[in-house]
């Protein structure tokens, strides 16, 4: 498919779509430049036809497709030797899960000449590192792939994807930064302040929650445990939807605050009763699976 892939920033993302594409023979050479030396020990493991890069110069001229893969506060150091070295006859993409700010950092700073097609795969974990990577990671999963006026470069980085297993859906960027602002990115704040929460009560009450945490919090503390730096950019880079989102929830939150208040059980049923629709609808468009606590065996 590629003579010449280049994968920078390898952690679980990254090493999944390096796993998928040795598996799926995607190019002939498959190229890893990664800053951690543990991760490159890790890395090493996987095959022995993977090239490590230990800076990007020269030698990334012929890359036929780059993928960033760090977090996207890492873009602004990269773009500058992409600029100085990429030709163009190489295609950019990333995995980056907003995209306003990413085209804003576009348009401002790489060169004219290079093409960015802008993805996000909607896969990963709360765990972070090579160790992780699945070459399965993208099978049946959602990638999301921005609208480009480059018609050629566009089907290349679509049938990329495809190629690793995932479905394409096509969207514009603010489009795109909306809806993740409520499917993915306040479910993960929620997360973090839930167990924020819970760290308080736990101080103020010297109370040991952690050995009493029921099935919603174990579940809550599993999406806090993701990559602290990611999360961060996340929410900084898509601000102004996130603080809508915010400003959304918060007003649900004080409905369910005054039907508490009132003992409304009308109004209190409905809204409990509307919410399990949603996972009805999420189990039949095959985004998990119907069993009992998600599957898991019993601890």
């Amino acid at each position: 498919m590629f003579d010449k892939i280049l994968i920078i920033g390898c952690g679980l993302i990254g090493s999944s779509i390096l796993r998928a594409s040795l598996s799926k023979k995607i190019a002939k050479k498959i190229f890893v430049y990664e800053i951690s030396k543990k991760n490159i020990s890790k890395i090493k493991k996987i095959s022995s036809k993977i090239i490590i890069l230990k800076k990007l110069d020269q030698n990334i001229s012929d890359i036929n497709l780059v993928i960033l893969c760090t977090p996207m506060s890492q873009y602004k150091k990269i773009i500058p030797k992409l600029n100085n070295f990429l030709t163009h006859n190489s295609i950019i993409t990333d995995v980056g899960s907003t995209k306003s700010n990413i085209d804003l950092l576009i348009k401002k700073k790489l060169k004219k000449s290079l093409d960015w097609i802008m993805s996000h795969p909607i896969a990963g974990s709360e765990v972070s590192g090579p160790e992780y990577g699945d070459k399965n990671l993208f099978k049946n999963k959602w990638c999301v792939i921005i609208k480009d006026k480059n018609s050629i470069k566009f089907k290349k980085i679509t049938n990329f994807w495809k190629k690793l297993g995932a479905n394409i859906a096509v969207m514009d960027k603010n489009e795109h930064d909306k809806i993740f602002s409520i499917t993915s990115h306040l479910p993960h704040l929620i997360a973090y302040n839930l167990i924020k929460t819970a760290q308080d009560f736990q101080k103020k009450y010297k109370k040991n929650l952690i050995k009493f945490s029921a099935g919603g919090l174990r579940d809550f503390s599993r999406t806090a445990a993701s990559n602290e730096i990611m999360w961060r950019d996340i929410f900084f880079s898509n601000k102004r939807n996130m603080i809508n989102s915010i400003d959304s929830f918060i007003k649900n939150l004080n409905i369910f605050k005054k039907n508490i208040n009132n003992f409304d059980e009308k109004n209190m049923k409905k809204i409990l009763v509307n919410s399990k629709k949603v996972r009805k609808q999420i189990i039949e468009l095959k985004q998990d699976v119907s069993k009992p606590d998600f599957g898991r065996e019993n601890l």
